[in-house]
Parts: structure tokens; C-alpha cells; sequence
């Protein structure tokens, strides 16, 4: 008897140790990670790269954590506008004018949320959303996506361009997400939080 139960005993030790090696934290394609079917190395993204929306609330909320996760990985996000949809196309627009006129190419945190508030806000009519955009672009010594000139405008159509053929090619159908090495987007949805993300995304910096 005492025999049988030790030897059982034992059975159920090596269960539970081949358990706890089977479990394992490598994100798993199909569900924290997919490849993309096109490598987008020719469009020479950062190598941690945001695809958002101004008008999508989600990507709005993750903005005050993009800090934490560029330090938990190490890199510097880069941003693109997605472009799927003639909203979207819109919001890039106004996107893109920002980023022509701000330092670096970076706008400010605060212009950003500025720009996510005024696309996002369903009570402003046309006139007074144009009035609004003026003021925000104004109050920062830029000019507005309705003020620029020719030179301004065949930037601003280059940014596009990229942007929309990067989400083509990506086949990106919701935001937000990242793209890693040109090669992976991050399935946000297969996540908990922050540093989930950022565990996936330094899984794919070096795969």
C-alpha cells in the first residue's frame, strides 16, 4: 500500500513539474502577436512603432501610458496615423499638420490631447470645430490644416501617402496596436496591461 502511494505520489510530482515547464510566458502568435503578411522595412519605421487614431477613445486612454511603456522597452515609440476609413483619413490630416510644424516631428503631449478632445467631441458643430482647430494650432504659432500652403500641402500628402500605405499593406482594421520591426503587429486585445505589452514587444524587438 505504502508502496502504491509513493509511487503515485511520485507520478503526480512529475505531472505537476511537466506542468509548470509546459506553461510558459513567450507570447504566442495568433494571440499576443501576429506577422504581418507585407514587411514594411522599406517604409523604415522605428523599430516600436503606434498605430493610433485621434478619434479612437482607446487610443486617447493609452497616451498617458506611453511613457512607462517606451521605458519598460527600451525605445523611443514611433507614431502613425491609420488611415482606414474617411474619419480616420480626417483626423491624420490634422495629425500630420502637427507633426510637420513641431519639433522633431514630436507633438506635444499637450496639443495631442487637445487634438484627440476636439476630434473626439460630438456636441462642436463644423464652424465650431473649425474655430476650435484654429485656436489650437494658433495658440502654438502654427498654422491650421486649413491655412497651408502649396509647399505645406505636398508635405503633408507625402506623410499621408505613408501612412495610408502602411495601413493597407498592414492590413491594420483596428487601433490601437504597434508594430514591431516592421514585421509584427502586437494584438493588443491578447493583453492585461502595460507591462504585458511591453513583455511581447521585447519578444519581437529580438525575433
Amino acid at each position: 500500500m505504502l508502496k502504491t502511494l509513493s509511487k503515485s505520489l511520485s507520478i503526480l510530482a512529475l505531472v505537476v513539474a511537466v506542468a509548470a515547464c509546459s506553461e510558459s510566458s513567450t507570447p504566442v502568435e495568433g494571440k499576443q502577436y501576429r506577422t504581418l503578411d507585407t514587411n514594411l522595412a522599406t517604409y523604415r519605421l522605428p523599430q516600436v512603432t503606434e498605430i493610433f487614431s485621434l478619434s479612437c477613445g482607446h487610443c486617447r486612454n493609452l497616451e498617458p501610458m506611453l511613457p512607462a511603456l517606451e521605458e519598460q522597452t527600451g525605445e523611443k515609440l514611433g507614431k502613425l496615423h491609420v488611415m482606414f476609413n474617411d474619419s480616420a483619413k480626417i483626423a491624420a490630416m490634422i495629425f500630420y499638420t502637427a507633426v510637420m510644424q513641431s519639433e522633431n516631428g514630436k507633438v506635444p503631449a499637450d496639443m495631442k490631447d487637445s487634438l484627440f478632445a476636439l476630434v473626439q467631441d460630438r456636441d462642436l458643430d463644423g464652424e465650431a470645430k473649425k474655430a476650435e482647430l484654429d485656436r489650437i494650432f494658433h495658440s502654438r504659432d502654427m498654422v491650421s490644416p486649413y491655412e497651408l500652403d502649396k509647399t505645406q500641402q505636398e508635405q503633408l500628402f507625402r506623410y499621408l501617402e505613408v501612412a495610408e500605405s502602411v495601413s493597407v499593406e498592414a492590413q491594420i482594421n483596428a487601433v490601437p496596436t504597434f508594430i514591431v520591426n516592421g514585421k509584427y503587429e502586437v494584438m493588443v486585445s491578447g493583453h492585461q496591461g502595460i507591462d504585458e505589452i511591453a513583455e511581447t514587444i521585447n519578444y519581437l524587438k529580438t525575433k
